[in-house]
């Protein structure tokens, strides 16, 4: 997400950075290239120019043209303003009501309802220990009962059975009362895929609302839409009282225009960001966090919450024992490591919160292919549990094997086990003493103030 503005931004800013002072005459041309790179990320107009006059005002201020670094004076202008305009601090949900604590979920067809229901029941399970209950009363696509079904089962939270043929609020009543009687602490309410301009579908999730009175009501809405998403919220906003917005399938949206414009257009708050189809990939919005992303400054602080929160510590803490006795790394542990970084989003969300990494060359990012992770795991499913654990014996007859198990090439297979041989190398480097031993060597090469 907001790959292709965090690139016009960091170049735009580079050049600034290298002029001794700001004038009005390279603010404005900087201003010209924001709001250029701000409209290529669909983010929607009267956003931008609002952004632009803000930071305009600012930058024209003493607080920019008086500073010692003007360049570094400007970036922290814009990131202000664009914290500004995204809200200024991440809003948490209001469960603050007599149990169960009411949910409700609207939004378009399509827009990742009954998925983002999954998501946030298992994000309440786990990370703030609420019992869960979720029902669907979208009776116009039996599927969507079935989905939610399997994706309760597959989070862990109670399901509460609806049928196609009932009303959605003889449905949301009886879970409501059945939530009650079970003490559940959250219930949360699917809602059938509507289009902003169909009457009576409006009116059928108006009468829902009224009915049940929840605590929350969240917008869900795909950010693909770009500023188009702002505009249905504001819909959705006219005929129901909103308290948050989710913007899913930001994996997929390069420009990152809705994440921008939501706020501003809604008046409500960004509450969620989801990402893929998993059922953890769901990220609280901290708009000072995403204002550093877009900036290509990173967002160091949610990697580290997430390293804390989804990589699995014993089995982490069991390959550092083993690789300190100087055991052997076999691809059995590579595979572990590939599927924690999976679980963390991939190679691609982790590199979108590492600083500079919008400064990467293409043929890096490239390479940083999340899909090779799932075609190298294949690759170690399809060996034996002795060639897992001693890749030696792996010769030609046994690599065209596996390659055709795995459904790819004997090449890959040959890449996959060169990339295993080079980080075994490294792990015995690091064994016994190793890691102090290569920080040792370093130490005469080391630039000035980077010593040990």
């Amino acid at each position: 997400m907001f790959q292709s503005l965090s690139e016009r931004l960091g170049s735009t800013i580079k050049n600034l950075r290298g002029q001794g002072r700001l004038t009005e005459q390279n603010i404005k041309d900087t201003l010209r290239e924001v709001r250029m790179a701000l409209l290529e990320a669909d983010v929607a107009l009267p956003v931008v120019k609002q952004l632009i006059e803000r930071v305009r005002e600012k930058a024209l201020g003493q607080e920019v043209l008086g500073s010692l670094s003007p360049g570094q004076a400007l970036v922290k202008v814009v990131n202000d303003e664009l914290v500004a305009v995204m809200g200024d601090e991440a809003e948490a949900l209001n469960l603050n009501a007599q149990p169960p604590a009411i949910v409700l979920m609207a939004g378009l067809q399509g827009a990742g309802k009954t998925t983002s229901v999954g998501k946030l029941a298992r994000r309440l399970k786990e990370r703030e220990k609420k019992k869960v209950m979720v029902v669907s009363c979208d009776v116009y696509r039996p599927a969507a009962i079935e989905q939610l079904r399997t994706l309760a089962n597959e989070v862990g939270v109670e399901f509460f059975p609806s049928e196609a043929g009932d009303k959605p609020v003889a449905i949301a009543k009886a879970a409501i009362a059945e939530a009650k009687k079970r003490f559940m602490d959250v219930l949360l309410v699917d809602t059938a895929g509507r289009l902003a301009i169909d009457e009576a579908m409006m009116d059928e999730i108006k009468a829902l609302h009224a009915a049940i009175n929840p605590v929350e009501t969240l917008f869900v809405v795909d950010s693909m839409t770009g500023q188009d998403a702002a505009n249905t919220a504001r819909a959705f906003g006219e005929a129901l009282p909103l308290t948050g917005v989710v913007l899913t399938k930001t994996d997929g949206d390069a420009r990152g225009g809705a994440a921008l414009s939501v706020r501003m257009i809604t008046g409500k708050p960004i509450k969620f960001l989801g990402s893929g189809e998993k059922s953890n990939a769901l990220e609280v919005f901290h708009p000072e966090r995403v204002a550093s992303r877009i900036l290509g400054m990173g967002d160091v602080v949610s990697l580290v919450e997430e390293v804390a929160t989804k990589v699995d510590q014993n089995k982490a803490e069991k390959l550092a024992k083993k690789i300190k006795k100087g055991k052997s790394f076999d691809l059995n542990d590579l595979k572990e490591q590939m599927e924690q970084m999976q679980q963390m989003g991939g190679i691609g969300s982790l590199l979108d919160k590492l600083p500079g990494a919008a400064n990467l060359p293409e043929a890096v990012k490239a390479q940083a292919d999340d899909k090779q992770f799932g075609r190298m795991v294949a690759i170690i499913n399809s060996m034996t549990p002795q060639e897992r654990k001693f890749p030696g014996i792996i010769k030609g007859s046994r690599r065209k094997r596996i390659a055709r198990g795995s459904g790819v090439e004997v090449q890959d297979v040959n890449r996959l086990l060169k990339q295993h041989t080079q980080m075994s190398k490294m792990m015995k480097k690091m064994s016994g003493g190793g890691m102090a031993k290569m920080m040792r060597a370093m130490k005469g090469k080391m630039p000035p103030g980077m010593g040990f």
